[in-house]
């Protein structure tokens, strides 16, 4: 039998008072907790007042309670789609479907969730997935038909506890501190891009955080661990790029590829605003200049001796260096036959006298 709060909510929401029927709802579970229904009936004041994820979290702890509940799935589908996370929202109702056989409803959402997801797959034009969402029709006294309405995320209004993140290439990584929580008293559940977290506290109401993420997340991959201080949730990341927020926001979708290096022997690439150098232009243009420049003395003897030396084939420079250490500077042959097989004797200049140290 029906609670006077439940009756209440029921009227409120048909007199189109979602939020005082969201509130009616609220005080009806407090007094009955383990009642699938009620969290049905308010995940569809939710979706009529635009909080899509928290008709996620509703429709999850109704299924979780019943799992034959058809609604509850009519329900996650229908919030799912308002947030295109059209893979979960097509499997929660073709399991909705199965439990509730020949109810057309289930069977039009599961074909507008397949063309949107062939037109995500570069399969269809997004012509035809604007044509099949015109045409789908549902009663409006059950469950309002999907439309391109702005995407709004409900948050906890006053959070019992601090949450933050930080991220790898691969994922990100979400630290919720509560402290001394049993991991029974802990639900986490994981969509394409939302993320659901329920704790049971007792004697007080639930803490919930229900987000659209920033990006897309690979569910399989996800996991969570309650830990004594903190319960630590592990994000897959569906592409690796930068996320500025947690939390979904169309002002800060301009993102970055994350670009991770083959090995480790690669240099960081960092972002500059000064025009990239042409480095082989400017050594290049720096021979060219020390060619042409006039040289007098010895800095013109030196520079002489170089280009030889450069030039030369391996005998030619073992001559010179040989010929130069044995003499001590004072000769210089580029002739291997004749200083290869012999000593080379130093030659002072005329009026100098070469000494032995």
């Amino acid at each position: 039998m029906a609670s006077d709060l439940e009756v209440k909510a029921k009227e409120a929401f048909f007199d189109d008072h979602f939020e005082l029927s969201v509130e009616l709802y609220t005080q009806a579970i407090a007094l009955s907790p383990k009642k699938a229904e009620l969290y049905v009936d308010r995940a569809q004041a939710n979706i009529k007042l635009g909080h899509y994820t928290e008709a996620v979290a509703d429709a999850n702890k109704a299924i979780e309670l019943d799992p034959s509940n058809s609604k509850a799935y009519l329900r996650k589908g229908t919030a799912c789609m308002k947030l295109e996370e059209y893979q979960t929202a097509k499997i929660a109702l073709e399991t909705g479907s199965a439990l509730a056989s020949g109810d057309s409803r289930f069977a039009n959402l599961i074909k507008e969730c397949e063309k949107h997801i062939a037109e995500e797959m570069g399969d269809l034009p997004q012509e035809s997935v604007e044509k099949t969402v015109q045409e789908t029709v549902l009663p409006t006294n059950d469950v309002e038909p999907v439309s391109d309405q702005s995407h709004q995320v409900a948050t906890e209004a006053k959070p019992k506890f601090r949450h933050e993140f930080y991220q790898k290439p691969e994922e990100v990584v979400v630290t919720i501190f509560a402290k001394g929580i049993p991991a029974g008293n802990v639900a986490v559940d994981f969509g394409e891009q939302i993320l659901s977290v329920t704790i049971d506290l007792p004697d007080e109401d639930a803490y919930r955080l229900q987000t659209r993420l920033f990006g897309k997340i690979i569910r399989e991959k996800c996991k969570f661990f309650v830990l004594s201080t903190k319960i630590e949730i592990r994000l897959a990341k569906a592409e690796k790029i930068h996320w500025t927020t947690l939390e979904f926001c169309k002002e800060n979708r301009i993102t970055q590829t994350i670009n991770v290096p083959a090995s480790g022997s690669q240099r960081p690439a960092y972002p500059s605003s000064k025009p990239k150098k042409d480095w082989d232009k400017i050594e290049a243009e720096v021979k060219k200049e020390e060619k042409d420049e006039k040289l007098d003395g010895d800095a013109a003897l030196n520079r002489f001796f170089r280009d030889i030396y450069k030039d030369a084939d391996e005998d030619t420079r073992r001559a010179m260096q040989k010929s130069f250490v044995e003499s001590n500077g004072t000769v210089l042959s580029t002739n291997w036959k004749e200083v290869g097989s012999k000593k080379v004797e130093g030659s002072p200049p005329d009026g100098m006298e070469l000494k032995k140290w």
